[in-house]
C-alpha cells in the first residue's frame, strides 16, 4: 500500500496543526504590520499550544480529518466554517476570561479565523482543482442529450471521476429556455435538430441520451439525425435508476435495437402471477428454447414447488439449468430429456411429477423451413400438442397454456396453419375437463434463436449485404422477457378455452430495422453496408394480422393482454376426424396431402406457395 494512504489520517492531522499555527502567527504578523513586539510574540508562543489543542479538538466532531478531498462539497465547507467559528468563540472565552490574558489582541481572533478558514478550505479546493486539471486529457468527448436531473447527475459523475473515458463537452435539450444555461460549467448548446452541427463543432465521439422517460421515438429521431455521422449513441440501462442513485456512468452502454421499439414498459402487478406459481409443480416444454428458457427463469423467481424442464435438445436444457443454478436455488428443478411426441415419456413424466401447470412452448416456428417440411410441422405443432393436452387432461393438470403465434391469424404458411390447428385443438379440449386450456398468441421476439436480428448482425459483421425480403414487409416485435411476463399474466387470468393476444405495439418495417442496426453498428446504410431485397419467401406475408375476419379483440383484466372473441370452434367429432387424418398423412410423409388437408382443418389457411 502507498505510505501516504497508509498514514493518511496522522498526516492530515499534522497538516491541520501546521495550518492552525501558521494562521495564528500570520494573524499577529498582520495585526502588527509585520513587526511583532517581543512581549506580544512571547504571548503568542505561550498560548500557541492552547490554540492548537482547542482548534484540533473542535475539528474532530466535524470530521475534518476524514473524507476524500477530491469530493469536497458545500457540506464540507459548512463544517469547516462551523468548526472554525465555534473554536474561535471558545478560544476567546478561554484566553480572555479563563487564563486572564486580556492583552491578547481581539483583532487577532478575527484575522486568525479568516486565515484558517481560507487555508483549511483552500487545500481541499486545491485537491479538486488538481483532480479536474489531471483529467483534461481524456480520450473521448461526449454530448449529453437531456439537461435535466439525469443529465446533471451524469455530468457530475463524469467530472468527479477521472477514470471515466468520456469528457462532457455540452448539453443538448429540446427546451429552448435552457439553451445558453450552464450545468457544472457545461453549456446547453442547442436542440436535437442541431445535433449534426454540434457534433462536428465539439468533435464529439458519442452522444448520450440522458432522459428519465426517453421514448423510443426520441431515440429513433436521434439515430435518424446522426445517420450520416459515425457517432455512436449511448444510453443507460434504466434511466429511472439514475435518479434513484442506483446507476452510475459506469453502466453507459450502446443503444440497442430494443431501445428503438415502440414498446411501453410492462410494469404489471406480479402478485396474481406469484399466486398462480408459488408452491406449484410447473412443467415447461421446449425449456431450452428462447421462450421456454425465459419462462423457466421467470417461473423460478416466483418460488414454484417444483420446476420441470422438458426438452429433447440436451444442450439447451443444460444451458438453462446452469443459468438457474447460478441465480441460486429457489425451487427444486428437474431436467427431463425427451420428445413431446414420445407418449410413453410424457406419460411417465406426468405420472411421476404430477405437474399442476403446463406451459407448452415446444414447437417448430421457422416459416420457410416448415414450408419445406410440412409433415414435421404437423407432428411437432399439432400431434405433440394433442398428445400433451390429452395427458394433461387425464392427469388433471390444473392449467395448460399453449404458446401460439400471430401467424396463426389468417395463416399463409404451414407453420401458421399448424399453430391455428393447435389453438382449435386445445379449445376443443375444454368440454367436461377439469383442466383449464388456454392459448396465448404473440409476434416475433427480439434475439430469439434464428430470428432476424442475429442474422442481420452476422451480415453486418461480414461487411454486408444485409438481406431483406421486401421493402414493405412489417412485423410485430416484442422483447423476450416482456412476452413471457405477459404470457404468465394471461395464464393467471385462467379462463378455460380462451385465446389471448398480447399487445405488441406498432408493427416495424424490417428494412427500417436493418438500417437502424447498421447505424448502431457504426456504419452508414447503403453507402458502407448495402441492403438487398430477396423477395418474400414461401409462406410469408407482407404484414401479420392481430385477429381473423371472424374474430374480435376485447380488453382483458390485465393491461397489455386482449381476449380474442368470435373464433368458431368446429364440432369436436368432425374436427377430431380431420385431425386424425392430417396426423396420419404427416406420419406417412405425404407433404402434398398434408397441405391439402391443412386447408380443411384450418379454413382460413391461404397458402402463398403452390402445392
Amino acid at each position: 500500500m502507498n505510505p501516504l494512504l497508509r498514514y493518511r489520517r496522522p498526516l492530515v492531522v499534522l497538516l491541520h496543526l501546521g495550518l492552525i499555527a501558521l494562521s495564528n502567527y500570520l494573524a499577529f504578523w498582520i495585526r502588527f504590520d509585520g513587526t511583532i513586539p517581543p512581549q506580544t510574540l512571547a504571548v503568542f508562543w505561550r498560548l500557541l499550544p492552547v490554540v492548537l489543542l482547542v482548534r484540533s479538538l473542535f475539528f474532530v466532531p466535524f470530521r475534518l480529518y476524514e473524507g476524500l478531498w477530491r469530493y469536497t462539497s458545500i457540506w464540507d465547507l459548512r463544517n469547516i466554517l462551523i468548526a472554525v467559528f465555534s473554536s474561535t468563540v471558545t478560544l476567546y472565552l478561554l484566553i480572555r476570561w479563563g487564563l486572564g490574558f486580556a492583552s491578547y489582541p481581539r483583532s487577532v481572533y478575527l484575522i486568525d479565523s479568516l486565515l484558517l478558514l481560507f487555508f483549511v478550505s483552500g487545500i481541499r479546493l486545491l485537491r479538486r482543482v488538481y483532480r479536474d486539471l489531471s483529467r483534461l486529457e481524456r480520450g473521448k468527448r461526449i454530448l449529453i442529450y437531456g439537461a435535466g436531473d439525469a443529465g446533471e447527475l451524469i455530468a457530475r459523475d463524469m467530472k468527479n471521476n477521472p477514470f471515466y473515458e468520456y469528457e462532457p463537452v455540452g448539453f443538448i435539450d429540446d427546451d429552448p429556455r435552457k439553451i445558453g444555461r450552464r450545468i457544472h460549467g457545461i453549456k446547453v448548446l442547442g436542440t436535437r435538430d442541431e445535433l449534426p452541427r454540434l457534433v462536428a463543432e465539439k468533435r464529439a465521439d458519442a452522444v448520450l441520451v440522458a432522459m428519465p422517460r426517453a421514448r423510443s421515438e426520441v431515440i429513433r429521431s436521434a439515430v435518424k439525425i446522426l445517420e450520416q455521422l459515425k457517432v455512436p449513441i449511448k444510453i443507460l440501462p434504466n434511466l429511472r435508476d439514475v435518479l434513484d442513485g442506483r446507476v452510475s456512468v459506469g453502466e453507459i452502454r450502446n443503444v440497442s435495437i430494443a431501445d428503438l421499439l415502440e414498446r411501453a414498459p410492462v410494469g404489471l402487478d406480479i402478485a396474481p402471477v406469484r399466486n398462480l406459481i408459488a408452491g406449484r409443480r410447473v412443467l415447461v416444454t421446449g425449456a431450452g428454447g428462447s421462450i421456454g428458457s425465459e419462462l423457466c427463469r421467470q417461473i423460478a423467481a416466483l418460488d414454484p414447488g417444483v420446476l420441470l424442464l422438458f426438452d429433447r435438445y440436451e444442450n439447451g436444457l443444460h444451458e438453462v439449468r446452469n443459468d438457474l443454478d447460478q441465480r441460486g436455488p429457489r425451487a427444486a428443478v428437474h431436467c427431463l430429456v425427451g420428445d413431446v411426441l414420445d407418449t410413453a415419456r410424457v406419460e411417465a413424466a406426468m405420472a411421476e411429477y404430477r405437474p399442476e401447470i403446463v406451459f407448452h412452448a415446444a414447437a417448430h416456428k421457422h416459416v420457410p423451413l416448415m414450408e419445406l417440411n410440412p409433415c414435421e410441422a404437423v407432428k411437432n405443432n399439432v400431434t405433440a400438442t394433442r398428445m400433451l393436452a390429452v395427458a394433461a387432461r387425464r392427469h388433471e393438470v390444473e392449467r395448460f397454456i399453449l404458446i401460439s403465434s400471430d401467424k396463426a391469424v389468417n395463416p399463409s404458411s404451414v407453420m401458421g396453419a399448424t399453430k391455428r390447428a393447435a389453438e382449435t385443438l386445445v379449445q376443443g379440449m375444454v368440454d367436461g375437463a377439469s383442466t383449464a386450456f388456454i392459448a396465448v398468441r404473440f409476434g416475433n421476439v427480439l434475439g430469439s434463436n434464428g430470428s432476424v436480428i442475429p442474422r442481420f448482425m452476422q451480415q453486418i459483421e461480414a461487411g454486408g449485404p444485409v438481406t431483406v425480403t421486401h421493402p414493405h414487409v412489417r412485423r410485430y416485435f416484442m422483447l423476450i422477457p416482456e412476452a413471457v411476463q405477459l404470457v404468465l399474466h394471461a395464464a393467471a387470468l385462467g379462463e378455460s378455452g380462451a385465446v389471448y393476444m398480447l399487445d405488441m405495439g406498432e408493427p416495424v418495417k424490417i428494412v427500417d430495422l436493418a438500417r437502424n442496426l447498421i447505424r448502431l453498428s457504426g456504419f452508414v446504410p447503403d453507402a458502407e453496408i448495402a441492403i438487398t431485397f430477396t423477395g418474400l419467401r414461401p409462406g410469408e406475408k407482407l404484414f401479420e394480422e392481430l385477429a381473423a375476419s371472424d374474430e374480435s379483440m376485447e380488453a382483458s383484466a390485465v393491461a397489455g393482454i386482449f381476449r380474442v372473441r368470435g373464433s368458431s370452434v368446429p364440432r369436436s367429432a368432425t374436427f377430431a376426424r380431420m385431425l386424425a387424418e392430417l396426423e396420419e398423412l404427416a406420419f406417412q410423409g405425404d407433404d402434398k396431402a398434408v397441405r391439402t388437408m391443412l386447408r380443411e382443418v384450418v379454413p382460413t389457411f391461404r397458402p402463398t406457395a403452390p402445392f
